[in-house]
């Protein structure tokens, strides 16, 4: 597949972050790029899946010439092991070596006591990050002012626990960025994890040229989780 220099992979997650993180994902009402999003399958057989595929919706911001500059796979929330199939597929049908950026929000927040600071615990929204596989000016750029995640942070999703070895073998520049909210909550937003939500989407669409759009999330209730409680993934896998 064709994708831009940038990729943004989200997981249609039981919460609805994924989604409501595409749909308020958007170009800047005074630029000349364009949003259009179509699907996409991916066929499993290779892998002895014959029942399921890797399919999602695939958003572009293209420019005026047609050229994406911005490209987000929202993905179906897959269960391994169909995720680390779908999660190799996906991998492999892309064109070139993007960045892939991965936005996180984290609905609790458990790390050890040495790597929270004072300055964090004054923070309405915590955003640690952590570069894998290899590097661009992207990737820096993104983690530079946010807390390094430490190996003990971890985090809740299949499609994302597969994809940071898979990137980190084949050299992919990845960023992780996760947010979370709680820690002083602001009395103008009564959902901390919302409140995660929009300062990670701010951070990414800030360095992607791109707006996050507040108010196209703003009267979407976040779904409760109906996990079925598979244990925690660890950030580096």
């Amino acid at each position: 597949m064709k994708v831009a220099p940038k990729v943004i992979v989200l997981v249609r997650d039981a919460d609805g972050f994924g989604l409501s993180f595409a749909d308020a994902l958007c170009p800047k009402s005074n630029s000349n790029l364009t949003r259009e999003t179509s699907s996409f399958e991916l066929s499993l057989e290779k892998y002895g899946v014959k029942n399921s595929k890797a399919s999602g919706d695939l958003i572009q911001i293209l420019d005026p010439s047609g050229s994406p500059q911005v490209s987000i796979f929202l993905l179906q929330n897959y269960r391994t092991p169909i995720a680390a199939c779908a999660i190799k597929e996906l991998l492999s049908s892309i064109s070139g070596r993007p960045t892939i950026v991965l936005p996180y929000v984290m609905k609790s927040l458990k790390v050890n006591k040495e790597a929270a600071s004072e300055l964090s615990a004054k923070k309405e929204v915590t955003l640690y990050a952590a570069e894998i596989g290899g590097s661009s000016e992207l990737t820096k750029a993104m983690i530079s002012g946010a807390i390094s995640a430490p190996p003990s942070l971890q985090i809740h999703c299949e499609a994302l626990a597969c994809l940071m070895p898979m990137a980190r073998v084949l050299n992919f520049p990845t960023v992780l960025l996760i947010a979370s909210g709680g820690q002083r909550p602001n009395r103008g937003v009564s959902n901390p994890e919302l409140e995660a939500l929009f300062e990670l989407g701010k951070v990414v669409g800030s360095h992607l040229g791109l707006c996050f759009c507040n108010d196209k999330i703003q009267q979407k209730p976040i779904e409760k989780s109906t996990s079925d409680g598979d244990s925690w993934r660890a950030l580096y896998g």
